[in-house]
């Protein structure tokens, strides 16, 4: 499985961003899917997760109630959108498959990682 990340970029504090990342050589629509992020000098935490149906979501507690996570199995393809943005949400924000299908919470728990893309909140 591979995955590309795009839609990262500079934004002011309070605005909004939307990533996205696309999934090939596998069965997306059966898989969970994760953003992770990682900022500089920090560990990877989880951001947001997804089920295969799209059922179920889970968020950190550090973006719910900002950030929304979604898909469209047509187009394989998995979104975060990121509104009333902060400075500490600035990272390397990475995507990530979980084979099995419920869209987990742990790093450990996904088998398949993108490359990440950068998102900076300015303040």
């Amino acid at each position: 499985v591979q995955l590309q990340a795009s839609g990262g970029g500079l934004v002011q504090a309070g605005g909004s961003l939307r990533v996205s990342c696309a999934a090939s050589g596998g069965t997306f629509s059966n898989y969970g899917m994760g953003w992770f992020r990682q900022a500089p000098g920090k560990e990877r935490e989880f951001v947001a997760a997804i089920s295969w149906s799209g059922g179920s979501t889970y968020y950190a507690d550090s973006v719910k109630g900002r950030f929304t996570i979604s898909r469209d199995n047509a187009k394989n393809t998995v979104y975060l959108q990121m509104n009333s943005l902060k400075p500490e949400d600035t990272a390397v924000y990475y995507c990530a498959v979980d084979r099995t299908g419920w869209g987990r919470t742990t790093r450990g728990d996904y088998d398949y990682w993108g490359q990440g893309t950068l998102v900076t909140v300015s303040s």
